[in-house]
């Protein structure tokens, strides 16, 4: 595999993906709102919105949360209520040799391409990445486990690109991993968030996403519990108990980090709509 070199963004190529970032959000939240479908903006875009009224200035992504339930709700209607000459949505099911747990809403006539990901056989536009709720058993020791099978559905799906980017005895395994046929790796993991939806309860995880600590679950409540809330100008939804949930997930949220410890996401290349 042929590496590129990293597209190093400047502060103009910035504030551009995050307007086009912005349109993602206030499509996403049109229909909610349209289908009275609950989500919450998440991570370091509730983040920003609290600390900054809009995107962390650094920042080069946006993220929204809703539950499972809530996902399937919006799955049903995205088809008809999209705006399709803009956006495109993909997902674990919808897109061939997309190996995410998670969505990504796109813009079209965009690239957003991650470093490393170039040979990804899917459209890789500019995103809004949807991240979906699922139920983890309440008891830590079960959720625990939940969290290593999890875990290995996740290494098993990266290894489409660890396969090229690890070394040593990862790259050997990512290798062996990513012998195991799409198909039946996507199944599989279907099967499992079928099977830990069936009970409803208190905690709730991106399965294949990295838990933020060692509690392996989030509180249902901090997603289906929303307030409107400004970004930007605009007026998208929230977690209403915002100041508990960005505690859990960052410690103290107010105060802003290291410089070497803003992260942002390594690209190769960045193109932006020329449809405007």
């Amino acid at each position: 595999m042929n590496t590129k070199k990293q597209h190093h963004l400047t502060s103009e190529e910035l504030k551009k993906l995050q307007n086009v970032e912005l349109e993602l959000l206030i499509e996403f939240d049109r229909i909610c709102r349209k289908h009275e479908i609950t989500y919450s903006i998440d991570g370091g875009t509730l983040l920003g919105a609290v600390r900054h009224g809009g995107f962390i200035p650094w920042d080069d992504d946006a993220d929204v949360i809703l539950t499972r339930n809530e996902y399937e709700k919006f799955l049903l209607i995205v088809d008809q209520e999209l705006n399709t000459d803009k956006f495109y949505l993909q997902d674990v099911n919808r897109t061939s040799g997309y190996r995410w747990g998670y969505a990504k809403l796109r813009r079209k006539n965009t690239d957003f391409i991650r470093l490393n990901q170039e040979h990804m056989p899917y459209e890789q536009g500019i995103f809004l990445d949807i991240f979906i709720g699922d139920n983890v058993p309440d008891n830590y020791i079960s959720r625990c486990i939940c969290n290593f099978r999890s875990f290995i559905y996740r290494k098993i799906f990266y290894s489409e690109v660890g396969k090229f980017t690890a070394s040593g005895i990862s790259k050997y395994l990512y290798k062996i991993l990513n012998s195991i046929p799409e198909n039946t790796v996507k199944n599989s993991y279907n099967r499992y968030v079928k099977f830990r939806n069936k009970k409803s309860t208190e905690l709730v995880k991106c399965l294949t996403f990295p838990a933020c600590n060692r509690v392996y679950g989030y509180k249902r409540e901090w997603y289906e519990d929303t307030i409107d809330m400004q970004f930007e100008g605009v007026t998208l939804r929230a977690c209403r108990n915002y100041e508990d949930y960005l505690k859990f997930l960052y410690g103290d949220y107010l105060t802003l980090p290291a410089i070497e410890n803003r992260k942002v996401h390594p690209v190769s290349k960045l193109t932006f709509p020329t449809d405007n």
